[in-house]
């Protein structure tokens, strides 16, 4: 059962400058709460109990979020502010642990998951990359459908979403034989790094979920400095396509790239209509602003 997921937030977060200068990006707010909450949201509805960041020195805002705050709590009970103590003290709920460990050198994705290799120890596991958020377009999310289907047939997941075919050379586009229906698996035959439009393996690009075993650590551990001089997940992945079957899955849901300021928008727009106390006003001042 995979029950661990690595978070990698050490990054610093150039495309959110100057915001990121002094906020880690994953603390921006999407409404009323970090971005981050909600793809700790995503794994925990996914069955996932224990939250691995990954983190940086600069950092510390996140850790101290999923951590209790004994002073407001006691202030607000004082001042019977139950709804809002309520909230703050359900932000992880009580069986999900989150923990930490610092990446010393920003030296690529690959680097950061091997950070938490003692966490993990011989535990299959997910990651999730915070500057994406993935919403749920139906009750079961799509991490949740990775991880049934890496149960079924003990292959890497990697989640993969459509994108149109002129720009294919902006993402890493997975190599299959066949496109899957949407919340399907498909045997992936290789990741292709930013193909030229026109000569790419497919419209599939990777969307920042993964669902791995835990073999990949070693794999990792043996991985030598690719692009950027940093050591690749992708190249760990390529590894271990040598030995056993990776599948691309293709999601359902939908993305909201969060990292890039447009994208961030579009998330605040879209989860703001949605919001279950702010959805209907937010929705006139967005019909008042279009007239």
């Amino acid at each position: 059962m995979i029950k661990k997921a690595i978070l990698p937030v050490a990054g610093l977060g150039t495309r959110f400058l100057p915001a990121s200068k002094s906020i880690p990006k994953e603390m921006v707010t999407v409404v009323d709460r970090p971005a981050i909450e909600y793809v700790v949201r995503e794994a925990v509805a996914a069955g996932i109990e224990q939250i691995i960041l990954v983190t940086h020195s600069s950092k510390a805002s996140i850790e101290n979020y999923f951590d209790r705050n004994f002073e407001l709590e006691t202030t607000l009970e004082h001042k019977k502010k139950f709804d809002l103590l309520k909230e703050i003290t359900e932000i992880v709920p009580a069986h999900v642990s989150v923990v930490s460990v610092r990446q010393p050198q920003p030296l690529g994705l690959g680097h950061a998951v091997l950070c938490a290799k003692s966490i993990v120890g011989t535990d299959d596991f997910a990651v999730l990359l915070p500057d994406v958020l993935v919403k749920a377009t139906s009750e079961q999310n799509d991490l949740t459908r990775m991880i049934q289907r890496y149960n079924e047939v003990s292959a890497a997941q990697i989640m993969v979403e459509a994108v149109p075919d002129d720009l294919v050379d902006q993402y890493g586009i997975v190599d299959v034989a066949t496109i899957p229906e949407e919340g399907q698996s498909q045997i992936m035959q290789g990741i292709v790094e930013k193909p030229a439009v026109g000569a790419s393996p497919s419209n599939l690009s990777v969307v920042g979920r993964y669902v791995l075993p835990a073999k990949i650590m070693q794999l990792l551990e043996q991985t030598p400095k690719g692009a950027g001089n940093e050591i690749q997940l992708t190249d760990a992945i390529a590894m271990l396509q040598q030995t056993e079957n990776v599948e691309a899955y293709r999601m359902q849901g939908q993305t909201f790239d969060c990292g890039s300021k447009l994208g961030y928008l579009k998330a605040v727009l879209h989860y703001g209509v949605e919001h279950p106390k702010l959805g209907g006003d937010f929705k006139a001042l967005i019909r008042e602003l279009a007239l």
